[in-house]
């Protein structure tokens, strides 16, 4: 007997909400998207559409870059 697997579809929060903004001085949203061991989630964990995807690394590039994030978890 086979399990029938649930798929939960989710859906991005920046498009649910039109206000909410991707900005790099903003680390609480940013850090949402960064993995224990300092990697950029990818769209499936995260439930970004493509769109913000791209503008959520780019953000956490530039946070880093500035040293408002760390680039590792070491």
């Amino acid at each position: 007997m086979q399990k029938k697997i649930i798929q939960i579809k989710r859906v991005c929060e920046f498009c649910r909400d039109r206000n909410r903004t991707i900005d790099y001085k903003n680390v609480k949203v940013l850090q949402k998207y960064i993995s224990l061991y300092g990697k950029i989630e990818s769209r499936g964990r995260t439930g970004a559409c493509a769109k913000h995807q791209r503008l959520v690394a780019t953000a956490i590039k530039r946070a880093r870059q500035v040293a408002l994030l760390p680039f590792t978890s070491r």
